[in-house]
């Protein structure tokens, strides 16, 4: 005889072996017994979850001739002939291959006969939804008032794709994702009945790569059986089908904890020799951070899809990362899976985000660093020295931990009457030159650059001489001297002569931090290195 696949020899005989449905099963068999049958049923849901096995048990019970608690007795010829697909009264249709009108209206003509054998005449219509809509508009008067011996069961994967015509002439059920658990034993006791010896790893890794379809995960079982024999581990699954190691996800975050790049360049090379999909890895990485932020977050691991053994690892890992640490692992992760189906070398792009992830600072939490912050402040506060007054005489202290200074207001636009003073002093200009870039800012915005880069170079009477960094802002600076000296006067009273002169200017705003010893050895800038790792750039 031929071989025989696990997912047909081992197919549900009777609801209650249909994994994950109870609600289906339940529901069916209170029909039956209560004589409630719906003449037209439409099951939908993922793929291999059981909608033409519910289907097929369905036509055996209400054709049976002795029933056991609303289950096929599978022995009389009613069940025999259907099981073996070759009963009269129970018709299987591909919806993909015969979605025209003529083959529906062939069908309307078929549903006028009796039955030939047993109580009702069942057609099971698969992936209804390739019907054409003509096809559904032919359907719709039959489905709406058939025959009292006729059964209509559709099942679809994409229910959003039937027209709501169809769906109002509808019992409608939901087929479920079988949880990983369930296929899980659903797989261990198939190899109790068989003689198999599987480890759990390899189990629930057959599980999971199931993806909720257990007909998906019964074929791979059966491939995996093929490959290993009789004795199956989790090992010998992952070199023969070529599957990415689950120690390799726990590598990536020894390294991300190592801080190790040279071992995350290491990884992909060993990733790509051993002839992985990027794609598959990405994708099992994903599901690693997102068990690693259930056992974080929640402190427990029963929902994490996984053996015992891996449970407890989860469990001892996930202290060593903070949460936002981990969601932000994982949407870098996410954005590497889309990125690299566009990638010319998604080695390269791995590569990359690879090294992002190790070298990636941890995350601090929003309240410590307001704290730090507000502790910064604090010590600011404490150690600011009293600046020099223009007049000579101490000013308070500035409460605020920097001293950034910015433009003031502009001065009423009423002057004071015009007095005497032809010249200005060298300190009074230096000490009010931000008030003069202020006012420059806020009546001529299109001088404030050219200012901006120049440097008071000094006074002598009413002459004002500048710095200017090229022949450039020099010219910019003579062509609007006019207007510059109105501004002059309107600060200060004195419309002096302006005198450029071309120098490497450092602008009045000041040297930069990193080149400023003074800088450096402000509290507010020490603290920041001292109690947050600040670097000067």
């Amino acid at each position: 005889m031929s071989y025989e696949v696990i997912a047909r020899r081992w197919r549900p005989k009777a609801f209650e072996m249909i994994v994950g449905q109870h609600h289906v099963t339940e529901t069916l068999k209170n029909a039956i017994a209560a004589d409630r049958m719906a003449h037209a049923l439409l099951f939908s849901g993922p793929r291999g979850v059981g909608k033409t096995t519910t289907a097929r048990l369905l036509a055996k019970a209400v054709n049976c001739t002795h029933p056991v608690d609303q289950n096929p007795d599978n022995t009389c010829d009613s069940c025999k002939e259907i099981t073996e697909g070759r009963s009269f009264d129970v018709l299987e249709i591909d919806g993909a291959s015969n979605r025209g009108v003529e083959e529906i209206r062939n069908l309307r003509e078929a549903v006028r006969y009796a039955p030939a054998r047993g109580r009702f005449k069942v057609y099971i219509i698969d992936e209804v939804h390739m019907l054409t809509e003509p096809a559904f508009n032919a359907l719709l008067k039959t489905l709406e008032e058939p025959p009292p011996h006729m059964l209509f069961v559709f099942a679809t994967t994409e229910i959003n794709k039937v027209p709501a015509t169809i769906l109002s002439r509808c019992q409608r059920f939901d087929f479920r994702r079988i949880k990983t658990e369930d296929i899980a034993a659903n797989l261990r006791m198939i190899a109790a009945h068989e003689g198999l010896q599987v480890s759990e790893d390899a189990l629930m890794l057959i599980a999971r790569k199931g993806d909720g379809s257990l007909r998906d995960a019964q074929s791979l079982f059966d491939q995996v059986v093929a490959l290993c024999g009789r004795d199956v581990t989790a090992a010998a699954m992952v070199e023969t089908l070529n599957l990415v190691d689950q120690e390799m996800y726990f590598r990536v975050t020894d390294l991300i904890k190592q801080r190790d790049v040279k071992g995350g360049l290491a990884l992909v090379a060993d990733l790509m020799s051993g002839g992985h999909d990027i794609g598959e890895f990405l994708a099992g990485l994903t599901e690693h951070f997102r068990n690693l932020l259930v056992a974080r977050t929640t402190g427990a691991t029963e929902l994490i899809e996984a053996s015992d053994v891996y449970r407890k690892r989860y469990a001892a890992e996930a202290g060593a990362f903070a949460v936002a640490d981990l969601l932000r692992l994982q949407h870098l992760v996410n954005g590497t899976e889309t990125a690299i189906r566009w990638a010319a070398q998604p080695r390269f792009r791995l590569e990359a985000d690879i090294v992002q992830m190790i070298s990636m600072p941890e995350a601090r939490e929003i309240g410590e660093l307001v704290r730090g912050i507000d502790e910064l402040k604090k010590k600011a506060g404490e150690h600011q020295a009293p600046h020099a007054a223009p007049g000579g005489t101490a000013a308070a202290p500035s409460p605020s931990p920097a001293p950034m200074r910015r433009p003031p207001p502009p001065p009423a636009r009423s002057a004071p009457p015009l007095t005497p003073g032809p010249s200005l002093a060298h300190g009074e200009l230096e000490a009010r030159w931000q008030e003069f870039l202020g006012e420059v800012r806020t009546t001529k915005i299109s001088l404030w650059p050219t200012l901006e880069n120049a440097r008071l170079l000094g006074v002598d009477g009413s002459v004002v001489r500048l710095g200017c960094p090229d022949d450039f802002q020099a010219s910019m600076v003579l062509k609007n001297r006019e207007a510059l000296a109105e501004l002059f006067f309107k600060v200060f009273r004195v419309r002096p002569q302006l005198v450029t002169e071309i120098t490497d200017v450092v602008a009045q705003r000041g040297t930069p931090p990193g080149q400023d010893p003074a800088a450096q050895e402000h509290p507010v800038i020490a603290a920041l290195k001292r109690e947050l790792g600040a670097e000067l750039l």
